[in-house]
């Protein structure tokens, strides 16, 4: 009954739906082109593995750099909207010179252009919205915030079966206009949308009504090892799947599997984090990604890798959704900054786990032994500062999980 009550609270919400809009378009144009990515650069352009880690690579330290910087600036603005609505245009410009690259400058150059201001679309859209709830619906922040993360992750898993679809029947062209089609459908929905004004004293007021998160470097270090992981497995799994079974085609729809289970899966873990806290609820994920670690090193049938996916499905809402919440809820008065902090950590997480495969040599499944021992370690370091709240809760007598929503 409480999850009915808060959705038709949501749906109440004067330019809710825009935002779940544009966050699921915005997804649609990521999930076209995010499997296909190493692909298109290792079978059309014919790139090496070291080049194609390098491509991502840089692109992901401009990125990185672009994001803090200009996150860090946005909380004197009065609005942001005008920083997510500029670099999804020139996201737009970078695909039209990535998809005309026939040598490794020409894909550097377009996919610098192309991902270098990416990160500002999601830090500042989710900087966006947790303002607008804060100001219009203080009690449904967080659950607000983890829906908006689905309905990307939905648009996202639908932009994969999409993009495989696009990919047989339009090659890599048809493949890279979807996703500038799903940046073009994100810029419409943003111009529509009406963005309260963001002031210092409105965020100040409106800190109250949240409640903030303890500084932990530690929590946060474990969160970029976890991100890590994911970033391993997102990057190769297409390539591993080729590999095995010799079809580009069939990771996205490997993928497109956990668009079913991804808004009820955030939800549920949403509100588990909320009754039992986030520490928890991140060991729940950890596990699950260790699970699936372990059946992709084993090289099984085609149809076990299927049959994980919800289970890796628990692992990235719990990622996405509950690990954002803690990171974003440790800045409340710095909304852009907080939501670009965590921006940046899946930016780091990837430029890692980008260069760390280069050490085993070609596409074989023992690739996930290092995203499988990332996680364990990560979980590790979880534990010990869950026992370290322990410990002061033993002191202090007045013990309250530092990572409960």
């Amino acid at each position: 009954m409480t999850i009915w009550a808060d959705i038709r609270t949501f749906s109440a919400v004067p330019g809710a739906r825009r935002l779940l809009g544009a966050l699921f378009f915005y997804g649609i144009g990521l999930g076209i082109l995010a499997p296909m990515n190493s692909i298109y650069l290792s079978d059309s352009i014919g790139l090496g593995k070291g080049e194609i880690v390098s491509v991502f690579s840089i692109s992901a330290l401009l990125n990185m750099a672009v994001t803090m910087t200009v996150g860090a600036y946005s909380d004197r603005m009065r609005q942001k909207k005008p920083i997510a609505l500029t670099a999804a245009v020139i996201c737009m410009l970078g695909l039209l010179v990535y998809m005309r690259a026939d040598s490794y400058t020409g894909a550097l150059i377009g996919m610098c252009i192309a991902a270098a201001p990416s990160g500002l679309i999601m830090g500042q859209l989710f900087a966006i919205s947790r303002h607008h709830f804060t100001r219009l619906a203080p009690t449904l922040v967080e659950m607000a915030l983890i829906w908006l993360r689905s309905s990307l992750s939905v648009g996202f898993f639908s932009g994969l079966l999409i993009g495989a679809n696009l990919y047989v029947l339009a090659t890599f062209q048809g493949v890279l206009w979807g996703n500038v089609g799903g940046y073009a459908a994100l810029v419409i929905l943003l111009l529509l949308h009406r963005e309260l004004d963001s002031t210092p004293s409105k965020e100040a007021g409106s800190e109250n009504a949240s409640t903030g998160e303890r500084f932990s470097l530690l929590m946060l270090l474990a969160i970029l090892m976890i991100a890590c992981a994911d970033s391993i497995r997102g990057l190769y799994l297409p390539l591993v799947v080729k590999e095995l079974f010799g079809r580009a085609e069939i990771a996205s729809y490997i993928w497109s599997v956990q668009a079913v289970f991804e808004l009820l899966l955030m939800t549920v873990s949403g509100y588990w984090a909320a009754r039992y806290g986030t520490k928890p609820v991140l060991i729940i994920g950890g596990v699950s990604a260790i699970i699936c670690y372990a059946v992709y090193i084993w090289s099984p049938p085609l149809i076990l890798f299927f049959l994980v996916q919800p289970l890796y499905s628990l692992f990235v809402s719990i990622k996405f959704g509950v690990a954002m919440g803690y990171v974003q809820r440790m800045f409340l008065s710095r909304s852009g900054f907080g939501a670009s902090l965590y921006e940046c950590i899946i930016l780091m997480a990837t430029l890692v786990g980008y260069v760390l495969p280069l050490f085993i040599a070609g596409y074989h499944p023992l690739l996930f032994y290092m995203p499988l021992v990332i996680v364990a370690l990560a979980l590790l370091m979880i534990g010990w500062t869950m026992l370290s709240d322990r410990r002061q809760h033993d002191k202090k007598g007045d013990y309250r999980d530092s990572a409960a929503i």
